[in-house]
């Protein structure tokens, strides 16, 4: 087996939505906690608990009563989420300025190669930090490639309480490798699951002793990378940049069916807004838009309508005001009368960066005018909250709002749900 100069670190929120309940609601130590997508639809998130007792992803509350009866339950709150993910990222840079954050719970480091105890004392040491700064749980798994990381990971969950399991050799990989199921290994789908299955590939193990020509003709060169990695080659490189975004969207269900033009146009004036935000703050602007609507294809007693449409802007522009009037004109063509609505959404794309825009020689819009009113925006609602200043196209009722009826409060972003301790 050959090991590098360099060793990768993943880090890994255990179960990471119910622990960040548990951060704020110590009560919920040894319940089942469930999280449930939006509008309450489905099982997103488990804990330990509720794995045992049968709870599986995507399950639905009301075909379950007599399991989801002894949870404890609670809406997606992706605000608190998100934010305890920044703190706990935050606090893994402290270990190494080589960080790649993979998803919202796991966070990949690379550090110089040491001994087996050296590297112990960095993953016991990121599990006290993390657990110090934040109050969450993390498991850590260190090996000499990324996916060797990654099988440590899934290994050290099972090595309580330490939650720390390091590849620092032969022995210690082929331990962890034969503790993982096929099904398992990070990069392998359903379907080549099935396949190695059928060919009695059980294992993580099993899979790396593979004849590395099988593995080529039947997997291609995205199987023959991870034969290599597990058998501790690094063909995996660290990804310290996020890529560029080709495209934004913003799309929700309705908390109920919509049938009038107003209470839609309130619904993607407010979509648009959250797209328009999210240009300003990666510093782009959009060429492209779309609006796109459908009825919900499922309730087959109702009539069944659904169009999107697609229009090239005049200029380029990150202005809230300006996304707004084409995408409620958009709309406007779009809607049909006499049918109900589920969801509607709007994509902008064509992204480009704010200061490689192309100027017009006649331009439509002030793009400096434009410039300070959406700055003077972004600067109240981030002093003051979100939606504290808006455009009167998104104000109204609110008819569109996901349901949301167990949902935690904003603990870490919003003043008002502070945690308050009497002593």
């Amino acid at each position: 087996m050959f090991f590098g100069e360099q060793t990768y670190c993943l880090t890994d929120i255990n179960n990471c939505y119910p622990s960040c309940e548990a951060v704020f609601d110590p009560s919920l130590k040894g319940w089942p906690v469930v999280v449930l997508s939006n509008n309450d639809g489905c099982v997103i998130a488990r804990n330990q608990e509720a794995k045992d007792l049968g709870i599986k992803m995507g399950d639905v509350p009301h075909l379950i009563p007599d399991l989801i009866k002894q949870c404890k339950i609670f809406s997606s709150n992706y605000t608190l989420y998100g934010d305890m993910s920044d703190r706990v990222m935050n606090t893994i840079r402290e270990f190494s300025p080589e960080v790649e954050v993979y998803s919202v719970d796991e966070c990949f480091i690379r550090v110089n190669r040491q001994d087996t105890f050296m590297l112990y004392f960095l993953g016991s040491s990121i599990k006290e930090r993390i657990k110090a700064v934040t109050g969450l749980p993390v498991s850590v798994g260190i090996g000499p490639t990324k996916t060797l990381a990654k099988m440590a990971n899934k290994y050290a969950k099972k090595v309580k309480p330490i939650g720390v399991y390091v590849i620092n050799s032969e022995d210690a990989r082929i331990e962890a490798l034969k503790g993982c199921e096929i099904g398992d290994v990070w990069g392998i789908g359903q379907q080549h699951a099935k396949r190695l299955i059928a060919n009695g590939i059980t294992t993580a193990y099993e899979f790396s002793v593979l004849n590395l020509e099988w593995v080529r003709k039947n997997m291609t060169v995205v199987g023959v990378r991870m034969h290599q990695e597990l058998n501790g080659h690094p063909c995996l490189e660290m990804k310290e940049t996020v890529a560029t975004k080709q495209n934004i969207c913003t799309s929700r269900s309705f908390g109920k069916l919509l049938e009038t033009l107003p209470d839609m146009s309130e619904a993607v004036a407010n979509y648009v807004a959250t797209c328009a935000r999210k240009l300003r703050k990666d510093g782009t602007c959009a060429n492209m838009l779309q609006v796109f609507l459908h009825t919900n294809p499922y309730r087959t007693d109702l009539s069944q309508y659904a169009n999107s449409k697609t229009i090239a802007l005049p200029e380029a522009t990150n202005s809230t005001i300006e996304l707004a009037h084409y995408a409620l004109a958009l709309l406007k063509a779009l809607y049909r009368p006499g049918y109900k609505y589920m969801k509607a959404g709007v994509i902008v794309s064509g992204l480009i960066p704010e200061h490689s825009r192309q100027e017009v020689l006649f331009p439509k819009m002030n793009h400096e005018k434009h410039s300070k009113a959406m700055k003077a925006l972004d600067l109240l609602n981030s002093h003051f909250g979100a939606g504290s200043v808006r455009m009167a196209s998104m104000a109204g009722h609110r008819k569109y709002a996901l349901r949301a009826g167990m949902k935690s409060g904003h603990y870490t972003t919003k003043w008002s749900d502070i945690i308050k301790v009497s002593v």
